[in-house]
């Protein structure tokens, strides 16, 4: 009798879910629906034979099998990538490829995306910008750049909303609001795409707020945040591990709600070197 071979697809749901902690956020960035990633699993846990995840409260934990399971599914799915990367390489990519990332990326995923790709690609020269999405829309604009992510599409109808994150207000662990006092609000200068989402969000409520610390680096809005010169809205990845997500429930804020992540492209039809580095890129954004 033949082995049976697990389903690659399953697998990644699976890890992808354990990853975000939730399996709807696994549906969400996969685009599919909570009900076909819950088919998903019952599908592999028959593949395996056993269970794999069980109630805890009001979530979900990995059972024995599960966490054993998960260990293996990561070293598979990244054997399956790293193969299909070794394949495409075999057609010897060469050029120049010019990309642009936000400032959040670049100190998560970013730099193991560009070592694979250099390893997989190394004819191909990669320069890589991490700025703000204006000036790498008007770096697009120009041909400076290939290919760029930014928050919002910043006006560029050509763009492609490619992901969704939610947004946190983010703060000192013990950050406490002042009710009396206007909010101090942690944030780059305008035009930004979080600094507008907290604004609108405080105007609505009718919440004071006020101008505490601005920084062209998300290095130094992490910096104030954590001395206590107040908060900033933000997603989760790159967090500082000694910062917090804000309840707005415990702290009287808004909720945020989500932030699109937008690509642009500086031409409709791309090299074949952009191409690679865009196909990357987007499958970091979907499974990070």
């Amino acid at each position: 009798m033949l082995p049976l071979n697990l389903d690659i697809d399953l697998l990644r749901s699976f890890t992808l879910g354990m990853e975000l902690g939730s399996f709807a956020k696994a549906a969400d960035r996969l685009g599919r629906s909570p009900s076909a990633i819950s088919l998903q699993l019952k599908k592999l846990e028959e593949q395996v034979g056993e269970t794999l995840l069980q109630k805890q409260g009001r979530g979900l934990v990995l059972t024995e099998a599960g966490e054993i399971l998960l260990g293996y599914a990561r070293r598979i799915l990244e054997l399956n990538d790293e193969a299909r990367a070794a394949v495409r390489s075999a057609a010897k990519l060469e050029g120049w490829v010019k990309i642009g990332v936000p400032q959040d990326f670049a100190e998560t995923w970013l730099p193991a995306l560009l070592g694979r790709f250099s390893k997989n690609h190394p004819r191909v020269r990669v320069e890589a910008r991490v700025d703000r999405g204006s000036s790498m829309v008007q770096s697009i604009e120009k041909s400076e750049l290939d290919v760029a992510l930014t928050w919002g599409a910043l006006g560029n109808p050509r763009s492609e909303i490619v992901a969704r994150r939610e947004v946190a207000w983010i703060g000192a662990e013990n950050f406490r609001r002042d009710p009396g006092e206007a909010l101090p609000v942690v944030a780059f200068d305008a035009p930004c795409a979080f600094r507008k989402a907290a604004v609108d969000a405080l105007d609505r409520e009718g919440i004071a707020w006020r101008p505490a610390f601005a920084s062209p680096s998300l290095t130094g809005l992490w910096a104030a945040v954590t001395a206590g010169l107040g908060v900033t809205p933000r997603i989760m990845e790159g967090k500082p591990a000694h910062l917090v997500a804000l309840d707005p429930g415990r702290t009287g804020l808004p909720a945020l709600g989500e932030i699109e992540l937008a690509l642009h492209t500086a031409e409709s039809r791309l090299a074949p070197p952009v191409d690679e580095l865009k196909r990357l890129l987007l499958e970091a954004v979907t499974v990070h």
